[in-house]
C-alpha cells in the first residue's frame, strides 16, 4: 500500500504548518485560553485557508479532498495544540453531506465550508458513558417541523456555535436533528475545559429542530468515527511535538555537569516514546483509511485505533512529565499544555477502556459467526 502523500496534500500540510508556526504561537494560544478558550478571529483565519470544505464536495461549496486531507490538517493543528475545534467542522461536513436532505445541504454546507457557520456535535448525556444508543433527548413532530427536548453535556464551543447536530429519540428510535443556537428554547452554559479549550452544557426546551435523518444511530456512529479519526490524527501531532519538546529540554538540562540527554537510561525512555508515537501514527493512518469502509468494519477499526492512541498518549504524556521533572507540570511551560491536551484527548469520543471493551465485544461477535 502506498503511504506517500500527494502534492496537494503536502501543500496543504505546508500551509497549515506555516499558519500554526507563525500565526498561532504559544503566547497567542495562552491569550486565547485566558479569554475563554475560543477565538473567532483564529477560526476565521482557518476558514481563509479553505479548510472548512475538506469533507464537503465542490458542488456544495467545498474542496472535496476527503479523509486523508483531514488527517493531514489535524496532525498540524495538533502540533500547535490549537484550541478551536476544527474536528467538529469535519464531522458536520461529513454527516450533512451523507445524510441531510437537499435543502438542508444547500442552507448549511456552503456556510460550513466558508467558515461562516460553526456546527458542532451535541451528543453526550450524563448517564450514557460513551454509549451512543443511550439517549434521553426526544423529539416530536409539530405542525411546522419538529420540537426537541433534552440536555447534552460537554458540547465543544457550545455557547459559541451557530448550530448543533443533536441525536434525539422519535418513537423509540434515535434520529438526528440540526438545531440552531438562536432558536427559542435553547440555553447554553459555557465553561473552560482542562486542555484550555471551551465547552458547554446545552439544554433544549421545545426547541425548533430540523430533521437530518431518521436513521440517527447510523449517522451518529459515523459522526463519532469521523471524530475519532480526527482525534487520532490530532494526537499524533500533539505527541510528535511533545517528544520534540522533551528532547530539546534534555539537550539543555544539566546534571553532574553534563546534559541529561547523554544518560543511557533516559535515552532508552525517549526511544520508547518514539516507538509509541510511531505505533500511534500507523493506527491513525489505519483509522483514516477505514472511514469509508462498511459500518461494522469501520466501527471495529476505529475502536482499535482509539485504543492504541489512548495507550500511546498516556505513555508519551507521562514520560514527558517524568523526564522534565517539576517544570513539566507548570502552567508557564509549554510542555504542561501538551500534557493536558493528551490527557483530555485520551477520553474524547470514548476512553481507552471503553474502546478495549468495544474491540473485545466485536471480536466475540465475529468469533460467534464463524463458530
Amino acid at each position: 500500500m502506498d503511504f506517500n502523500f500527494s502534492d496537494d496534500q503536502e501543500q496543504l500540510r505546508d500551509a497549515v504548518r506555516k499558519w500554526v508556526d507563525k500565526g498561532y504561537d504559544f503566547e497567542r494560544r495562552r491569550g486565547i485560553e485566558a479569554k475563554g478558550g475560543f477565538s473567532r478571529e483564529a477560526w476565521d483565519e482557518l476558514a481563509e485557508l479553505g479548510l472548512g470544505g475538506l469533507y464537503i464536495s465542490e458542488d456544495d461549496g467545498g474542496l472535496g479532498m476527503g479523509p486523508v486531507a483531514g488527517m493531514v490538517v489535524m496532525e498540524e493543528l495538533g502540533r500547535g495544540i490549537v484550541l478551536e475545534p476544527f474536528a467538529q467542522t469535519l464531522i458536520a461536513g461529513a454527516v450533512l453531506s451523507g445524510y441531510a436532505a437537499a435543502d438542508t445541504k444547500d442552507s448549511w454546507l456552503p456556510r460550513i465550508a466558508g467558515g461562516q457557520a460553526i456546527v458542532v456535535l451535541a451528543y453526550q448525556e450524563r448517564k450514557a458513558r460513551y454509549r451512543l444508543d443511550v439517549c434521553d433527548a426526544h423529539a416530536a413532530k409539530t405542525g411546522t417541523g419538529w420540537s426537541l427536548n433534552g440536555a447534552k453535556s460537554v458540547v465543544p464551543v457550545g455557547d459559541e456555535a451557530d448550530a448543533y447536530l443533536v441525536p434525539a429519540k422519535v418513537d423509540g428510535k434515535i434520529a438526528l436533528f440540526l438545531v440552531e443556537r438562536s432558536a427559542s428554547g435553547v440555553e447554553a452554559r459555557g465553561y473552560g475545559t482542562q486542555d484550555g479549550a471551551r465547552a458547554a452544557e446545552v439544554v433544549f426546551d421545545k426547541a425548533d429542530a430540523t430533521l437530518v435523518t431518521l436513521d440517527g444511530l447510523a449517522a451518529l456512529e459515523y459522526a463519532v468515527d469521523v471524530g475519532i479519526a480526527a482525534t487520532c490524527a490530532e494526537a499524533v501531532g500533539v505527541m510528535d511535538k511533545t517528544v520534540a519538546v522533551t528532547i530539546d529540554y534534555m539537550n539543555q538540562r544539566k546534571q553532574f555537569g553534563v546534559t541529561i540527554s547523554t544518560f543511557q537510561a533516559l535515552r532508552h525512555r525517549v526511544a520508547d516514546m518514539k516507538m509509541q508515537l510511531e505505533l500511534a501514527r500507523s493506527m491513525s493512518y489505519y483509522a483514516t483509511l477505514k472511514l469509508n469502509a462498511p459500518a461494522d468494519e469501520r466501527r471495529q477499526a476505529l475502536a482499535r485505533a482509539k485504543y492504541q492512541l489512548g495507550v500511546s498518549m498516556r505513555y508519551v504524556a507521562a514520560n514527558s512529565v517524568q523526564l522534565h521533572g517539576g517544570i513539566g507540570v507548570t502552567d508557564e511551560y509549554i510542555g504542561s499544555h501538551y500534557f493536558r491536551k493528551l490527557t483530555q484527548m485520551e477520553m474524547t469520543f470514548g476512553d481507552t477502556l471503553h474502546h478495549l471493551g468495544e474491540v473485545s465485544a466485536r471480536m466475540q461477535d465475529t468469533a460467534g459467526v464463524f463458530a
